[in-house]
C-alpha cells in the first residue's frame, strides 16, 4: 500500500494540500459558497474602517477574499501554506496587487511582519490545533488601533445543525469536531462566540462589530429552487445577519476587533 501523507501539519494543524479543486467546486462553485460571498460583500464595507490599507490576508485559499480588497484598492499580501491553493490564486488573481506568500500563521512574525492596520483572517482558527495561540499570534501583528477581520465556525451553529438532522446522541455527548482524516470538511476546532470574546480580550482587541454569516440557509429543508425564492433568502440573510439573536446562530461568525492598546 502506498503512503499518504497526512492531513496534518507538525503543529497539528489541518492543512488543505491537494484540495484546491474540491474547495473550488463543492464550496465556492455551490450556494452554501455563493451567499458566503455574497453576505462578505455587503458586511465588510460596513464592518470596516476601509481607506485603501495594505491588506495581510491570513490563511487566504483560493484568494477570494484577497481579490476583493484587490478590486477595491488595497494591496494584498496573502499568506496560505497549500502550494496547490497558492498557484491557483495565483493564475485567478493575475495581474492584481497581491504578493504570495507560502507559509502557515504560525510563521507570520518571519514571512509577513507587521504591524498591520488591516487583517483578515477568515475560515482558518477552526482548522488549528490552538486556536487560541493563533489569534495571540495575529493581535502581536497588528499596528495599535489596527483591524482584524476574523471570521470562525460556530460551535453552537454545528450543534443546532446536528440536531436538525436528527443527530440526538452526536449533540448531547457534545461530540462536534471533525477528525480532519476525511474530506467532509468539519472543523477540528469549531468556535463558540464566548471563547471569541475571552481570548481577544486577553490579547487587547475589542470587538466592534459582529455578524453571523449563513443564518438560515443551513437549517433549511428544501433549499431555494428558484431564482425568486434564493433572493428573499439572501435578502433574509442581510436583514437578520447583525440582529439579535439570530446571528448567533450563523454557520461563520464574522467579526471585526480593533487592537486598543497604544503599544509600539
Amino acid at each position: 500500500m502506498p503512503d499518504h501523507p497526512s492531513p496534518f501539519s507538525s503543529a497539528g494543524d489541518r492543512h488543505f494540500d491537494g484540495l484546491a479543486e474540491k474547495f473550488a467546486g463543492s464550496l465556492y462553485g455551490g450556494p452554501r459558497g455563493a451567499l458566503r460571498l455574497a453576505l462578505l460583500d455587503r458586511l465588510l464595507p460596513e464592518m470596516l474602517h476601509l481607506d485603501d490599507q495594505p491588506v495581510l490576508d491570513v490563511g487566504g485559499g483560493l484568494g477570494h477574499l484577497s481579490g476583493w480588497f484587490a478590486l477595491r484598492g488595497h494591496a494584498v499580501t496573502l499568506v496560505e501554506p497549500a502550494a496547490d491553493m497558492l498557484d491557483h490564486a495565483r493564475q485567478a488573481l493575475a495581474g492584481q496587487p497581491i504578493t504570495f506568500v507560502e507559509a502557515s500563521l504560525q510563521a507570520l512574525s518571519q514571512r509577513a511582519a507587521g504591524p498591520w492596520s488591516l487583517i483578515a483572517c477568515h475560515a482558518v482558527l477552526e482548522w488549528l490545533h490552538d486556536p487560541r495561540a493563533a489569534l495571540a499570534t495575529l493581535a502581536g501583528q497588528l499596528a495599535p488601533g489596527g483591524q482584524l477581520s476574523l471570521m470562525v465556525f460556530n460551535r453552537d451553529a454545528l450543534r443546532m445543525s446536528n440536531v436538525v438532522k436528527g443527530n440526538l446522541e452526536k449533540a448531547l455527548d457534545d461530540r462536534l469536531e471533525g477528525t480532519g482524516k476525511r474530506q467532509r470538511l468539519t472543523p477540528i476546532s469549531p468556535l463558540t462566540h464566548g471563547q471569541i470574546e475571552t481570548w481577544s480580550a486577553e490579547n487587547g482587541l475589542a470587538i466592534e462589530a459582529v455578524a453571523g454569516i449563513r443564518v438560515f440557509h443551513d437549517y433549511l429543508r428544501h433549499p431555494p429552487t428558484t431564482e425568486a425564492d434564493w433572493s428573499r433568502l439572501v435578502a433574509l440573510e442581510q436583514r437578520y445577519c447583525r440582529t439579535e439573536p439570530h446571528w448567533r446562530l450563523g454557520r461563520y461568525l464574522l467579526y471585526t476587533l480593533v487592537r486598543t492598546d497604544t503599544a509600539t
